[in-house]
């Protein structure tokens, strides 16, 4: 697929895959782009940002996202859902009792948004349509990716895609926030810390030890990485 990611600010991660590092807080927004589909992983963390990575997918592409797949329920990666009207969106089971407006918009005012910037995007908060239990595959048109609710682990509700191998691409997986590389992981009050280190497990048997995995926030990663950070949060955590 001949998709200039570059010249848009984003990174190309295989064929047809790409992602997009957001100012701020880092956070990551991937991009799946089939023959009749097209998945975004994430949405950032304002109406403002998902309605200009609505338009840069239109420009890249020349047609609109037609899925997207909320990661966890924080708002730095859900606030922008709204700007993308007529997609179908996906998150892990259990997630709409947990993503709450007036929640959302406290913790986005605090972490630095503008309090009108929040207000607007909690407003208009959007909750997903499909929920995944374990795994779901969704056919985009000459490719399949799956979803696979892994966690719980960096909240209750975390959702990883996997990008199979294509020719001249390796495996993908999007691991939203239960792996971080710009930073320390995150065990906010909504962590299941006990459980974390086996979601990571479960995020290794999905993509095996040749894939690319794409953190909720820094550069892209390796399989050693993610045993690395497995240890670190095994031993932090007091887990196995």
């Amino acid at each position: 697929m001949d998709v200039r990611w570059e010249e848009f600010g984003w990174e190309r991660l295989g064929d047809g895959v790409g992602r997009r590092r957001l100012p701020g807080w880092d956070a990551t927004v991937g991009l799946v782009v089939g023959a009749d589909a097209v998945l975004m992983y994430d949405t950032g963390s304002t109406l403002r940002e998902g309605a200009e990575l609505r338009a840069q997918a239109q420009a890249l592409l020349g047609r609109r996202v037609t899925h997207i797949a909320l990661s966890h329920p924080h708002f730095d990666h859900v606030l922008g859902t709204a700007a993308f009207s007529g997609a179908e969106v996906y998150g892990a089971v259990g997630i709409d009792r947990v993503l709450d407006g007036d929640a959302l918009r406290i913790d986005a005012v605090t972490q630095g948004v503008p309090a009108a910037q929040a207000a607007e995007a909690a407003d208009l908060l959007v909750l997903p349509h499909h929920f995944v239990t374990g795994e779901w595959t969704l056919e985009l048109g000459g490719r399949q990716v799956l979803l696979a609710n892994v966690g719980p682990g960096h909240s209750g509700h975390d959702l990883a895609v996997l990008v199979p191998a294509s020719a001249g691409s390796p495996e993908i997986v999007f691991c939203g926030d239960l792996v971080e590389e710009s930073g320390d992981p995150q065990a906010g009050p909504d962590a299941v810390r006990t459980r974390w280190p086996a979601a990571l497990d479960r995020l290794l048997d999905l993509g095996g030890e040749d894939a690319v995995y794409v953190p909720g926030h820094g550069a892209v990663v390796d399989a050693a990485f993610v045993r690395a950070q497995r240890a670190q949060l095994a031993a932090e955590f007091g887990v196995s």
